[in-house]
């Protein structure tokens, strides 16, 4: 049976599982988890498949995630758990929602809603697939080749902590990226129309991001009846790393108003 792998921040309280985005991994939120942790929550950290230290597979769409979630919380005996998820992080909670509802207190959606999203990975995922491993010997220059690929430094700078030195001298990715460069219809899928939860969801978005947009409340509330959306000024997807304080500051006044 495969588990997802998970770092665990605090003893006890609460249980509050986070769910990374796309090509990410469980220590981009590391920060934020500490942070919680010191409010009394027990932060769980996951890395969902195919990405971090989890298992590699073949198959992978959200349903298959949610699953994996649903057996990490059996085996650690986690019940009425928060659920907070960015990204593909934030589909995999919507699914999860709506297919273990008696294992979830509340959740909150950073970035994401639940609706069809066109591909839009295509030059990262074929940079990242050509990164020659036999070639590169150093982050630097695995950095100058997926520059042809990724013009923006703190894109790159996302992409390259998936770097890892398997064996000395021998750099390696944490991702499987073999699977995910063909994975992006799949990362773009919506929701079942017969999906609904009715736990209390926050839905956070950024300012300068048209992952969510305005005019999607009534789409939120389709699927989620208690969806409440809120903004994070001056910032774009990656609002919690762009804004962190305020992103913390706005989840964290949300969640406790449902431990």
């Amino acid at each position: 049976m495969n588990l997802l792998h998970s770092n665990s921040v605090g003893d006890s309280g609460q249980d509050l599982v986070i769910l990374h985005g796309f090509l990410g991994m469980s220590d981009n939120w590391k920060t934020h988890a500490k942070n919680w942790a010191k409010m009394g929550y027990r932060v769980h950290l996951i890395d969902q498949r195919n990405h971090g230290r989890s298992f590699w597979s073949n198959d992978f769409s959200y349903e298959l995630m949610a699953d994996d979630l649903a057996r990490f919380c059996e085996v650690h005996g986690l019940k009425n758990i928060l659920l907070l998820g960015h990204s593909m992080g934030g589909k995999t909670a919507l699914y999860f929602a709506c297919q273990y509802p008696k294992l979830l207190k509340a959740l909150v959606v950073a970035d994401i809603a639940p609706k069809k999203y066109e591909p839009h990975h295509q030059k990262i995922l074929k940079g990242l697939s050509e990164l020659d491993f036999d070639q590169i010997k150093s982050r630097g220059d695995a950095d100058v080749l997926l520059s042809k690929y990724v013009p923006e430094p703190g894109v790159r700078m996302f992409l390259l902590k998936n770097l890892y030195w398997v064996e000395p001298g021998k750099l390696g990715l944490r991702i499987n990226i073999d699977v995910l460069k063909n994975v992006s219809e799949a990362i773009g899928e919506n929701l079942l129309n017969t999906s609904r939860s009715e736990h209390p969801c926050l839905f956070v978005k950024g300012a300068f991001s048209d992952y969510i947009l305005d005019t999607d409340l009534p789409i939120l509330r389709h699927y989620f009846p208690k969806a409440e959306l809120v903004t994070i000024p001056d910032a774009g997807h990656w609002l919690h790393a762009e804004k962190p304080k305020l992103f913390f500051e706005t989840v964290s006044r949300w969640l406790s108003n449902h431990r």
